[in-house]
């Protein structure tokens, strides 16, 4: 009985709601809405209504909560959150001076991982005011109170790692400049993530990527943040990656930004990140040169606290400790002559290192999968084309052929009819699995035009055959197939699944940089009549503003959803995209040379890791083309296909097997990010 009452006394715990209803009039106004929110808790938000704002000349502007397109006036506002249009609906969790405002929109749900009371406001400049309002609702659904099983102990940085540390950075000249006052233990992928979580944003490498990006953003209508610092040394080399905090049009004379080396050693077998922080508060002259330098506040441990609280929003941080190098620097002047001033202490940032057991379970499949060697020829090791290490193998059972399978390429691929996507694993399903599998090549059009040519090929084939469709949807292949389930219901009851491969959901800088006469123009140069379609309606559909206002209507997929994002680094990628990759640094550290990772993952799916891989290498056999002189371009064109395609059949048909799991059900592991919510 005891036991019955507890049990049941728990359910209670984990199914404990709160709702509120809340209007928001049209003014910049952050507005307290009582909810107080703990790591854990799972929150639903929807809203309806209309605003007016005045434009320029006075004219009236409608808002709904996802906002109005940008404008590139809109580059000159300062808004709470820049990179969402004006009027949308915006939150925060939290009244700290690091918590970070993200979009609402209509709809949104998502984990807490840094508590707080929930604030709303509309996304508008300080004073703006408008007429009309916004009805929000929102549901939080309370993670369950568990006793926390005691962790193990951390591994600490020893004292003799720090003091092998110089205490300094040095520019070109050998001059000393900012001390060394943070480092961060984490894994890169956890390291950058936690910094973009927290409102960190990757600043430019140099002036070449500078000029570059901020045309970019320009086409983008996005406010230029990412202006370059500049090259201070480490290790003998410069640093690994330099971040900002930043308000749109005030960067240039004040930030918050730091420079970050990896060590040449590891805590425990985990990454270390040597950093050095300062806050730019204005200018002053360069002692070097007489020249005109950013003056950096003095009382520098401000600053290195700063990003300490920061990184706490993101809700990675198992501890901070404080340790003090056995030559401290408590009074210097940097490289450019400016004064500083700290107590010494360096801070120490431990991250958790978060496993993605969906990640793990992909790479346990597809190592398996690749043991068989679908695709023929001779590959290197299974961990040479997924991040997540595999840890088993694991039978391969006799694939369900109740379902069947159709892939959507992306933009260019009808001018590539030699090379299409996934040709030899399509044909090895069908023969050796028995798994019908079908390339659905469609234009070079609109996401929503091609929608539409998705949903009337599946009802074709629906009337033939019942079974259900497991969709692949790569690079454009993504949105067109996400246009599809959202603007034409009837398809939930037809498509049991869907996959992203390096998918194109959050759209790509590099669509912003194609001007509209050049992408109409390669729409003609196929001389063979090939290409089908209007590339310069492509290429809009892929734009980073298009996909914002999309996924702010449609922040939910309908059907069982997985992502495979693909990440190269410089030996991953061929020669003919090495230029859009290093643009594309610029943007993040983390891409395939046309997308960055977490534009490639479609919100609320299930993510099955990253693969090794430049985007084209990942679908398309482009060595196959005819012709060569574009071949000897693509020198890293090389991947298991086959193998990939059937791994992730094979992961969706297991999936599809499983009991969904139910909505807003809180997590016991926190933070698990992109962790699906099937609602079939």
């Amino acid at each position: 009985m005891r036991f019955l009452l507890t049990f049941c006394m728990a359910l209670l715990v984990m199914n404990a709601q709160d709702e509120k209803s809340i209007r928001l009039n049209a003014e910049a106004k952050w507005i307290d809405t009582g909810l107080k929110l703990e790591r854990g808790d799972r929150y639903s938000i929807a809203a309806s209504g209309e605003i007016i704002l005045r434009g320029q000349k006075g004219e009236a502007q409608k808002s709904a909560p996802a906002g109005m397109s940008r404008g590139f006036r809109d580059l000159l506002r300062a808004l709470p959150l820049n990179s969402s249009g004006r009027g949308a609906l915006i939150g925060r969790i939290g009244d700290r001076e690091t918590s970070q405002a993200f979009l609402v929109g209509s709809q949104k749900e998502d984990q807490v991982v840094a508590g707080g009371n929930l604030f709303l406001n509309l996304n508008l400049g300080s004073g703006e005011k408008g007429e009309g309002s916004f009805v929000v609702k929102v549901n939080v659904t309370r993670a369950p109170v568990m006793t926390k099983a005691p962790s193990a102990p951390i591994v600490e940085l020893t004292q003799a790692q720090l003091d092998s540390l110089a205490t300094r950075v040095v520019d070109a000249e050998g001059n000393e400049g900012d001390r060394v006052n943070f480092l961060i233990v984490g894994n890169e992928a956890v390291v950058t993530g936690a910094l973009k979580t927290a409102g960190w944003v990757q600043v430019d490498k140099d002036s070449k990527s500078s000029a570059i990006n901020a045309i970019l953003m320009s086409m983008s209508k996005q406010a230029y943040l990412t202006i370059p610092m500049s090259q201070l040394m480490m290790f003998g080399r410069n640093q690994d990656y330099g971040f900002a905090h930043a308000v749109p049009f005030v960067v240039v004379a004040q930030r918050h930004h730091f420079r970050i080396w990896k060590a040449p050693f590891q805590v425990n077998g985990v990454d270390a990140w040597v950093g050095a922080g300062t806050h730019d508060i204005g200018f002053e002259k360069d002692k070097r040169n007489n020249g005109v330098t950013h003056k950096i506040d003095p009382e520098t441990d401000k600053e290195r606290d700063y990003i300490g609280e920061t990184l706490g929003e993101s809700g990675l941080v198992v501890q901070k400790t404080y340790m003090m190098h056995k030559t401290p620097v408590k009074e210097a002047r940097t490289a450019t002559g400016g004064s500083f001033r700290s107590d010494g202490r360096t801070l120490i940032v431990y991250l958790e290192q978060p496993r993605n057991e969906n990640a793990v379970s992909f790479a346990n499949l597809f190592c398996s999968v690749l043991a068989t060697n679908p695709d023929g020829g001779e590959w290197g090791k299974c961990g040479e084309y997924l991040e997540t290490a595999s840890e088993k193998s694991v039978t391969l059972a006799p694939m369900s052929r109740d379902y069947r399978v159709v892939v959507v390429p992306g933009i260019f691929s009808s001018c590539a009819s030699d090379a299409p996507a996934f040709d030899r694993g399509r044909a090895y399903l069908k023969e050796k699995q028995g798994v019908d599998s079908a390339l659905l090549n469609i234009p070079n059009n609109s996401s929503e035009d091609n929608g539409k040519a998705i949903a009337k090929y599946l009802r074709e084939e629906f009337v033939k055959d019942k079974r259900k469709f497991i969709l692949i949807g790569y690079s454009k292949g993504t949105p067109d197939i996400q246009t599809a389930l959202a603007t034409e219901p009837d398809l939930k009851e037809m498509v049991a699944a869907f996959v992203s491969l390096a998918g194109a959901s959050g759209g790509s800088p590099v669509a912003d940089a194609m001007p509209e006469r050049f992408s109409g123009i390669l729409g003609k140069l196929n001389g063979r009549g090939g290409c089908q379609g209007d590339l310069s309606d492509g290429f809009k559909s892929l734009s980073i503003e298009t996909r914002r206002q999309f996924l702010a209507k449609y922040p939910k997929s309908v059907v069982p959803t997985f992502s495979l994002p693909a990440v190269a680094d410089q030996s991953k990628v061929s020669k003919a995209m090495m230029q859009s990759w290093s643009i594309m640094n610029g943007f993040s550290s983390r891409n395939d040379a046309q997308l960055a990772e977490s534009d490639a993952i479609v919100p609320g799916s299930m993510v099955l890791g990253a693969a090794r891989s430049d985007h084209f290498a990942l679908a398309l056999p482009l060595e196959n083309m005819q012709g060569g002189a574009l071949k000897s371009f693509l020198d890293k064109n090389s991947y298991p296909r086959a193998a990939l395609l059937e791994s992730v059949v094979r992961f969706a048909l297991e999936q599809l097997k499983a009991p969904a799991p139910k909505a807003l059900e809180p997590q016991k592991q926190a933070p698990i990010k992109n962790k699906s919510i099937f609602q079939p």
